[in-house]
């Protein structure tokens, strides 16, 4: 009997099944692994300082343990001194088992590390934490939130939203802002403008969206909106698909100022009447500014019928040009450095 070839299309959507079987096993059985060595490593830290405390041992059994250690698994990495040092501070900082099951045993090793040695409080280091996991950050983008003092500026911008929005949606809209933002991957000039500072966030849109947060989906870019014959254009809109609503952005290059609440209250209203599908939750609005004061925004938004958020942003500045040369370049650092020998760290 004559074998049957099969298609080429369905022997491509079989190796592409058998593909994606393959690497989902892999990730479950990376993640699996790394689950087993967190809570390896906690179990290892645990003991250690457990028997610390009971004998009164000193650190020199931490170096004595690691070189037995070593002998007797020589293929296992992770057992240096330094490691097992870290094992203890890990075990000391997270004595209860149930936290470290989750979330820390979602997160690396590097991602524990990284806790331990750039956040001392402990309610805060379980809060970044619980957010790495959530959103899924890297160790980098970890150092990053935690250098940017997120946990500080998460949720702190001022609303209306306990007035304008449901619960719990009011919450989570709540936590979903910020202030100030931190734009500091933008060099730009101290006195820029709003269009300036919002094609410097477009041309670094993906740092754009990793300072928004998760959940947030691109529009457009002065995205037109049609009222009454006219045309009006929004800064930044956004969809959150966590929230299922519109977020609209608007950019000022200076000091809130009241009038700003009053024409995003109405670009708002717009959008809910043409863009909103009735499933979407009611459209929230987002100002940033360089600064602000705490009771004109107050008033402002006391007198607001939608959704609606204030918040600062800050970024780097750019060296004006009569001072750029009055600074030596890196070339000539560099000259410098090489002819007075080694610097010492």
């Amino acid at each position: 009997m004559e074998e049957l070839i099969p298609s080429t299309a369905s022997y491509a959507s079989l190796l592409a099944s058998i593909q994606e079987r393959i690497r989902t096993a892999q990730m479950r059985a990376a993640i699996a692994v790394n689950q087993e060595l967190v809570l390896l490593y906690w179990g290892i830290g645990s003991e250690i300082s457990r028997r610390q405390m009971v004998e009164g041992w000193g650190a020199k059994v931490i170096e004595r343990l690691g070189r037995r250690l070593k002998r007797s698994f020589p293929e296992m990495r992770g057992l240096s001194l330094r490691n097992l040092k870290y094992m203890k501070a890990l075990a000391e900082a997270w004595p209860d088992l149930a936290i470290v099951q989750a979330p820390l045993a979602q997160l690396t090793w590097f991602h524990n590390l990284t806790l331990l040695e750039k956040v001392k409080l402990p309610e805060e280091r379980l809060w970044y934490a619980k957010a790495a996991v959530e959103n899924g950050w890297s160790r980098n983008v970890l150092v990053m939130q935690i250098e940017s003092g997120l946990y500080r500026r998460q949720g702190k911008a001022m609303t209306n939203f306990q007035r304008t929005l449901p619960s719990p949606q009011s919450d989570l809209a709540q936590q979903l802002l910020k202030d100030p933002y931190n734009f500091d991957f933008l060099m730009l000039a101290e006195d820029a403008k709003e269009r300036e500072v919002e094609s410097a966030l477009i041309a670094h849109l993906q740092k754009f969206l990793v300072e928004l947060g998760i959940g947030f989906a691109f529009v457009g870019r002065q995205y037109p909106l049609d009222v009454g014959g006219k045309d009006f254009r929004l800064d930044l809109l956004f969809y959150h698909l966590k929230l299922r609503c519109f977020v609209v952005i608007e950019l000022k290059g200076g000091e809130f100022k009241p009038e700003y609440a009053g024409k995003l209250n109405f670009y708002l209203a717009a959008v809910d009447d043409t863009l909103k599908h009735p499933s979407d939750q009611p459209s929230i609005g987002l100002i940033l500014c360089k600064s602000k004061t705490e009771v004109m925004v107050e008033y402002a938004l006391r007198g607001t019928t939608t959704p609606m958020g204030i918040a600062e942003f800050t970024h780097l500045m750019k060296l004006p040009d009569e001072f750029k040369g009055s600074l030596p370049t890196i070339e000539e650092l560099e000259a410098e450095l090489g002819a007075g020998g080694e610097v010492e760290g």
